[in-house]
């Protein structure tokens, strides 16, 4: 069913009013990515986004970490303009962030040990989440001994670590193979059901999207990309994602948003290739 932007009743983690976003070229123009983007994540809520390549989906994400500011409009974390960095969120990127002269370890204790957090607290919390990633016989590998599903643990356990109110979630998974991208969504619900975080979480996958999602975002093609759709997923959870893409409502969801999204899709390809 199609929703307008805001999502569920309580308290707004996440809000962007009419946010603008412009880069000045080196030839001195100006390139507006994203045009008067309205969006909204509440406490506790799981949103996708989903756009054609070049859309600016990361750019949404950048903003709302407070690593790019807006042209015009507003940005709000928990009711509050953002002025800064946002320091209620974790980002989890799409390219791995770990340390790779570090153990699994050291590089989710790394996290509190960099806000004075006793070193023996760290190490032990840490532990702790690699055992809840599953991970907890892998605490004395370093990065290029784990696989690329492995290190995705790791990052994610280094990220949530660290207790963020917001999760922001730039493609985690695209690099991994289709099995492990399914494994770690399934893990990802898991963490997620047992502390409901607010989560953005941008994808290409449109069925990756609505398995995880409560909502589902559609940005259009570039430049000045907008909001064209804002869909509630109406599948139950807890999900299993293996599963929950066998459901009738998931394939008629997914025929309803691609019927939107194909179009904006084929024309970010067309202005590929026009350069």
């Amino acid at each position: 069913m199609r929703v307008q932007a805001g999502g569920a009743a309580g308290s707004t983690a996440v809000a962007l009013e009419d946010a603008t976003v412009a880069f000045r070229l080196a030839d001195t123009r100006v390139y507006t990515a994203v045009e008067k983007a309205r969006l909204s994540v509440e406490h506790g809520e799981f949103v996708a986004i989903v756009g054609p390549t070049g859309c600016g989906k990361s750019t949404l994400l950048n903003v709302a970490a407070g690593l790019l500011r807006p042209a015009s409009g507003t940005v709000r974390i928990f009711d509050s303009p953002l002025t800064g960095l946002n320091r209620q969120a974790g980002y989890l990127f799409q390219a791995d962030a770990l340390f790779p002269w570090k153990t699994a370890i050291d590089n989710v204790a790394i996290g509190l040990e960099i806000t004075g957090v006793d070193r023996r607290e760290a190490l032990a919390r840490a532990q702790t989440w690699l055992n809840s990633v599953g991970l907890g016989g892998f605490a004395g590998r370093y990065p290029h001994m784990l696989s690329g599903g492995q290190r995705k643990r790791v990052g994610l356990a280094q990220v949530l670590i660290r207790d963020p109110k917001i999760l922001l979630m730039d493609e985690p998974f695209g690099p991994l193979d289709a099995q492990t991208r399914q494994i770690m969504g399934n893990l990802l619900l898991e963490l997620w059901t047992a502390d409901r975080k607010a989560v953005l979480f941008v994808t290409h996958d449109l069925e990756e999207a609505i398995a995880l999602a409560d909502r589902v975002v559609i940005m259009s093609a570039g430049p000045g990309a907008r909001i064209i759709g804002d869909w509630r997923v109406p599948l139950a959870r807890p999900r299993d994602i293996f599963e929950v893409r066998l459901e009738k409502d998931f394939h008629s969801l997914h025929r309803e948003i691609w019927s939107v999204l194909k179009d904006e899709v084929l024309k970010g390809y067309a202005q590929s290739a026009a350069g």
